[in-house]
This record gives C-alpha cells, structure tokens and sequence, in this order.
C-alpha cells in the first residue's frame, strides 16, 4: 500500500461529507495526490474515499478535480535548476484566502437579516417562486441547462422547463450557445463548455463559516459588482449571483480573485459550472431558498441595451 506524507494522510482520513465541502476537498487533495500518483489512481482512490460521503460524486466530478488541479500541483522532492522543491507550492492561478481581511469583512458588515433587508422584491409568503425568478433572471426564451443532478440534465428553451424548474437543483448561470456541445473527451453531451454561452452572472459561493458571514461577505462584494440574487444551497452555503454581462474580462477576474481571497469557491469561475437553482429543491428534498433579490440592474442592463444605437450596414 502507498504511504503518504503525515499530513497528506490526514487530509485522506477526514475526507467531508455532502454539505461539507466534498467538492473543494476533492481539488485540494488531487493537488497534493499528483506528486505519489499518476492520475488514475488518483481517481480510483477518490472514489473509495467519497464512496459513503452522503451523496452521489460522479466519477467525472472525480476526473474534473484532478484534471483541474494540475497546473497547481504541488511538486515533488528533489528538483533542481529552478524548479520547485518539497514544500513550495506552484503558482496556483487563485489566491489564497486573506484571514484577517475576512474576518475584518465579516466583522464590518451585517448578515443574513440585513441581506433580507436589502432585498427588492422580497417575498413575505412560504410559496415557491422558481419560475419568477427564472424569468427575470434570463428574460426572453434563452436555452437553459438545469439538472436533478450533475449525471440528470437537460438544456431545453426557457419556456420549455416551465412549470418544471422548482422540482430541480442544478442550473447553468448563464444561457447555452447550443443544445448540445463536445465534452473534453470529444463526447456529445448537453452540459459542456463547448455549448456554454457568455457568462452573464458570476457566482460567489462560500463554504466555511456561518450563513451570517456569507451574508457579511455578499455584502461586501455588492459594493464592487452588482449582486442581484442570493440562493440558500439547502446545506451550509450561500451563492451570491453577480451580474456581469458585457463587463471587460480581465475586470470580471479581478473581482473574482478577490472573492477567492475572501474564501469564495473557485470552482464556480468554470462558466459552465453547475449552481443551486433559486428557490429549487436539493435531491434530499431541502429548498434552495432565495434570501435576496435586487432587480434595479438588470432593469438598467435591458434599458440600456434596446438604448444602443442600430449598427451601419
């Protein structure tokens, strides 16, 4: 049997159950597993470690941890000639969470009551409103890919999910180029990048910490980009809907890294990564609910948009 490092070991050892952040602990321990193990075992030992984690880890969700966690794998002995050595890390693309600046965030800013606050519209009743929420998100008939699961999806026209959204838990943030797209395995499938449209909403997704630090750091985050809808996971997390259609790349980056260091998750920079559907219902049956809404926006996005001068043949 293969022996890891002490702390490698350990990291193995408490791999988290659904609602703890399986997901984020599947890239971080890929990262350390690429130095002792070639990338099928990797995944082959994933597999056994989240076998009884509470829900289904698809071995793609496996496949996409270690393939994504590569360029920041950590390095092995003995390497020389500017390399990096044992305990260097490589240049990981995101930045690592700022402690102090969070918790001076948090300790700044209110939480999940003052976020209700905030809210415009805010729903007062216990009803399900998916399919409101859904219109004003992605206004028109847009192709939307939304799921049961991430191996139980579909893209179809927005009118063509009506009636059906609020039973789902899984959605695209933002509209599909085509029904169907080549997976990196060169595979036809409905949910891929390939068939993924141009990112108009930016997802920020905290794990760690309470719902009310969420909320502070939401908040926080409002005063750099506008954040127009906060959806409950039904677990320990809030994400953060940020409305970034037709905003410089390199500005929508920035932003993000700079959620990154405030603990937000990096997998939801993925544009076609899948999110919690608002006020959609968790497999185990738990709602997803929508805390917030701030509609000005994309109110101001649509007017501005039918104000553009027609183009010159």
């Amino acid at each position: 049997m293969k022996t890891f490092p002490p702390f490698l070991a350990e990291m193995l050892a408490a791999s988290p159950h659904a609602g703890e952040g399986v997901h984020n602990w599947l890239f971080c321990v890929s990262r350390q597993l690429h130095a002792h193990l070639p990338a099928l075992e990797i995944i082959t030992l994933l597999e056994e470690r989240t076998r009884a984690c509470g829900r289904h880890v698809s071995r793609k969700e496996i496949e996409d941890a270690v393939r994504n966690s590569l360029p920041s794998a950590w390095e092995p002995n003995g390497k020389t000639g500017g390399t990096l050595h044992i305990g260097e890390p490589a240049p990981a693309k995101w930045p690592e969470v700022n402690k102090e600046l969070r918790e001076a965030v948090i300790a700044e800013n209110g939480g999940l009551a003052d976020l209700w606050e905030c809210g415009n519209p805010r729903f007062e009743d216990s009803e399900n409103h998916t399919e409101q929420i859904i219109d004003w998100l992605f206004p028109g008939n847009p192709l939307l890919c939304c799921g049961k699961s991430s191996h139980e999806f579909d893209t179809r026209p927005r009118d063509e999910w009506r009636g059906d959204l609020s039973a789902l838990q899984l959605i695209v943030p933002s509209p599909m180029s085509a029904v169907e797209g080549v997976t990196k395995e060169g595979k036809p499938s409905r949910h891929t990048l390939s068939n993924t449209g141009p990112r108009r909403y930016l997802i920020c997704e905290f794990d760690t910490g309470a719902p009310d630090d969420h909320a502070a750091l939401l908040l926080h985050l409002r005063t750099f980009a506008p954040l127009v809808c906060v959806v409950h996971s039904g677990g320990k997390s809030l994400h953060g809907w940020f409305l970034v259609e037709g905003q410089p790349p390199d500005k929508v980056e920035k932003f993000f890294r700079y959620a990154v260091s405030l603990g937000a998750d990096r997998a939801t920079w993925t544009l076609s990564q899948f999110v919690r559907m608002p006020d959609g219902t968790r497999d185990d049956g738990r709602g997803q609910v929508t805390y917030f809404l701030n509609l000005t926006p994309l109110q101001y996005l649509a007017t501005s948009t039918q104000m553009q001068p027609a183009q010159a043949a």
